[in-house]
Parts: C-alpha cells; sequence; structure tokens
C-alpha cells in the first residue's frame, strides 16, 4: 500500500533547497527539481559536524603576577587577564652585537656571531652560541652549545648540553634540573633530577634530587643525591 500523507515529511534538496514530500523511512530519492540524489535519512538526521579545531594554544605564565595564560602559540604579545601587564612572546635570534634588555616568554637564541653584553634577559627558552655579558635567567630551558662565551650569571630551569659540545663553568651551576648528551666540566646543582645520556662526561661535583646515568655516560666527581645528603661519595662511571 503507498504510503499515508502522515507517512510523508518536506525533504529540502541540499543543493537546490527545493522541498518535496519523501516517505519518512525512505533511504534515497531524486530530487525533482535540479535530479540531485536525495539520502533521506542523513537529510532528515544529519551527523554533527565535527567542530574545527582552534588554533594551537600555550601555556604562560605572567611576569608580574604569575597568572596562568593560555595564548595562541604564533602570537607575538598579549595582555595579563589578572595585571593588565604586556607580555612580550616573540621570539628572539641575534646575529649581531646588541646591548639591550630582554624579557620574552619566546625563545632567544643568540647564533655564532652574535654577541648581547651589558643585558638582563629572562626567557623562557634560551640557546646559546655565541657571546653573552651579563643576568641570563631561562625559565623553562636554557641550551648551550661548544662557540658560547658566557660572562656573568647563568640561572634555568632545565640546562641542557647537546651531544658533541663542550661547557666549562668555574662556579657551581644551580638549576632546576639538567639534560646532559654533551661534555660539562663543572659543579652542578639541581632540584630535580640530572640526566646523564649515553654521549655524556661530566666532570665536577654533583648534587641532584635523582640522577639517571645511561651506558656509556662518564661521571667523575662527588655526588649528593637525593633527600638526605648530608654525605657525599666520589664517583666515577664508565661504560
Amino acid at each position: 500500500m503507498p504510503a499515508s500523507k502522515k507517512d510523508k515529511v518536506l525533504v529540502p534538496c541540499p543543493r537546490c533547497g527545493h522541498q518535496q514530500m519523501e516517505p519518512r523511512t525512505g533511504f534515497s530519492s531524486i530530487c525533482k527539481k535540479c535530479g540531485q540524489h536525495l539520502r533521506v535519512q542523513d537529510i532528515l538526521q544529519p551527523h554533527p559536524q565535527p567542530l574545527a579545531a582552534g588554533p594551537a594554544q600555550k601555556k604562560i605564565t605572567c611576569f608580574e603576577c604569575g597568572a596562568e595564560l593560555e595564548v595562541p602559540a604564533t602570537a607575538e604579545s598579549t595582555m595579563c587577564k589578572r595585571c593588565s601587564r604586556y607580555i612580550d612572546l616573540k621570539d628572539y635570534h641575534i646575529v649581531t652585537a646588541v646591548s639591550k634588555n630582554f624579557k620574552t616568554k619566546g625563545t632567544f637564541v643568540i647564533e655564532p656571531k652574535g654577541y648581547v653584553f651589558n643585558s638582563e634577559t629572562l626567557a623562557r627558552d634560551a640557546v646559546i652560541k655565541g657571546r653573552f655579558l651579563g643576568k641570563l635567567v631561562a625559565e623553562r630551558s636554557l641550551t648551550i652549545h661548544t662557540m658560547a662565551e658566557i660572562k656573568g650569571t647563568i640561572a634555568a630551569g632545565c640546562l641542557v648540553i647537546p651531544a658533541d659540545n663542550l661547557f666549562r663553568w668555574k662556579e657551581r651551576i644551580q638549576v632546576g634540573s639538567a639534560d646532559i648528551s654533551g661534555e660539562l666540566v663543572a659543579d652542578l646543582q639541581a632540584k630535580g633530577p640530572i640526566t646523564l645520556r649515553a654521549t655524556a662526561r661530566l666532570f665536577g661535583n654533583l648534587e641532584a634530587g635523582s640522577l639517571v646515568i645511561e651506558e656509556g655516560a662518564v661521571l667523575i666527581g662527588n655526588l649528593r643525591i637525593g633527600a638526605d645528603r648530608s654525605a657525599s661519595q666520589p664517583a666515577a662511571a664508565a661504560s
């Protein structure tokens, strides 16, 4: 028996917008105006469209009040929602001589021919391949290459010495953590973990919350590991 009018519904054509009566349980039909094939059930019960992904975000903290913020990864500046202070998000690549203070939540890079002097620099991440004279603080990571020449003070969330690179420092280095793949000649103190990769060579006294030494790494110096640091012991580890 033909379907009754009560069993039919208006189905709009997605191409031309023409509406025509079709069985409620019908599967497919043809638009009587433009000839477009109609998938009746898809038109009557459309699948929800996935939400378009927004721009990539990164989390930062305000320099002044410490508020946690989410900003677009490509943004070059923002304003703190709590204290309304301006926050620089730009990356800096220094290739010439510059006497300037930097304060950014981006990456601060001194290339081999770059020279930053008489500077107080605070950056989210820093990579030093050239010369730096002043005070340098990297909130998240400080990566130092062999060509680096640093005079002044340094501090970092994590000190990184890449493989095949050498860094010497006369004073004790105090950081949150360290990831050493190259050679470091210095006394090193970290609140968190220190990781010595297989290619690492560390000559100096070491104090850390924890220590990971991969097979092949070399460590020569006194160790103080963990919460109880009342006693130290000489150590040498090699493959």
